[in-house]
């Protein structure tokens, strides 16, 4: 079970967004599977959509955290859920973020293709982490010289600049983490990096992390007393997981320094023979793909969506062929150029 089928993500998911006009939840997540909901709402045409999703995921209509390797359950039990499903009056079906090499997967394109039903692979991304069964030094000397230099080689530059200390914010300081989390990220970004809706989903998660085993580390590096770089991780069943990271900007100009705080945290990982993987998730950095340089493992991930309604097949269906036909007239013009 992986961090975000705990109870602990998905209850406090869904306690924070169970609001949400047209939402209604078809049954909770936890313990090892995610929770599914359907969300009604209309888009541009006059006909009312009704999507079903994993809890902790949206696709159109509002912006959460994201809630990756999402599942319905065990390969056992996908037949008795896919007959559930059918009974829920739905439009189109999209299931985030699982796992591309899986049966699952699989198992999900098989119940559509039978049914006759249009599937659409929506989005393709990778998650990237750190087998930390090792050593450090090994790990460290798999790195590409430039990436070893980011994550490692600076640490003397960064400590001559004044004393490091790193603490924990959690949980007398939350508030105080978030804040410099979003303050960093206005600076980087132009926009904070959680709203405040988002914060309290983060914090309700955090208050109930402890029954599932889950321990917050919402780690702050400080500079000659200064906050400079933060990292939320948490550490659940042997793997850190690594959500966000901010970090001043302009530190200095010979030290990543976002890289550098995730070199002590890589470090720290390694040396704990209670940690086996540090989980770097998806998403790319601002101007480099980063996590890729980092790895040593990837699990590949798909966005699926099955369109159950007949009039939205034939929408997709055009749609779809549209987009084809632009991207071969693109490469039509790129040939004869």
């Amino acid at each position: 079970m992986n961090l975000f089928q705990t109870s602990a993500w998905q209850q406090a998911w869904w306690a924070e967004w169970a609001d949400t006009p047209g939402a209604k939840l078809l049954w909770e997540g936890g313990n090892g599977r995610s929770g599914a909901y359907v969300h009604s709402y209309s888009l541009a045409i006059p006909v009312p959509t009704r999507c079903l999703q994993f809890v902790g995921t949206s696709y159109r209509k509002f912006s959460t955290p994201r809630t990756e390797y999402n599942t319905l359950g065990s390969s056992d039990d996908l037949p008795l859920l896919f007959g559930k499903l059918e009974q829920f009056d739905w439009t189109e079906a999209v299931f985030s973020d699982v796992k591309s090499g899986s049966g699952e997967l699989q198992a999900m394109r098989e119940w559509s293709l039978k049914r006759r039903w249009y599937l659409r692979t929506i989005r393709q991304d990778v998650a990237y982490g750190i087998d930390t069964s090792g050593t450090f030094d090994t790990y460290l000397g798999s790195l590409g010289k430039h990436t070893r230099l980011k994550l490692y080689n600076r640490r003397k530059i960064f400590e001559s600049e004044g004393d490091v200390v790193e603490e924990n914010f959690w949980p007398d300081r939350a508030g105080e983490f978030f804040d410099l989390l979003n303050d960093f990220h206005r600076v980087r970004w132009g926009s904070p990096c959680f709203s405040g809706r988002s914060i309290a989903f983060h914090l309700d998660f955090l208050e109930r992390a402890s029954a599932d085993g889950i321990k917050p580390l919402l780690l702050v590096l400080c500079n000659d007393q200064r906050p400079v770089s933060v990292l939320y991780n948490v550490l659940h069943r042997g793997c850190i997981y690594n959500i966000q990271a901010g970090y001043e900007e302009d530190f200095h100009k010979k030290v990543a320094l976002g890289t550098l705080h995730l070199g002590y945290a890589i470090e720290t990982a390694f040396k704990d023979p209670s940690v086996g993987f540090f989980d770097l998730l998806a998403g790319e950095g601002k101007k480099t793909d980063y996590k890729s340089h980092l790895a040593t493992d990837r699990t590949p991930l798909t966005t699926l969506m099955v369109v159950r309604s007949r009039l939205f097949r034939l929408l997709y269906r055009v749609k779809d062929l549209r987009a084809r036909l632009q991207q071969l007239r693109a490469v039509i013009r790129r040939e004869s150029a």
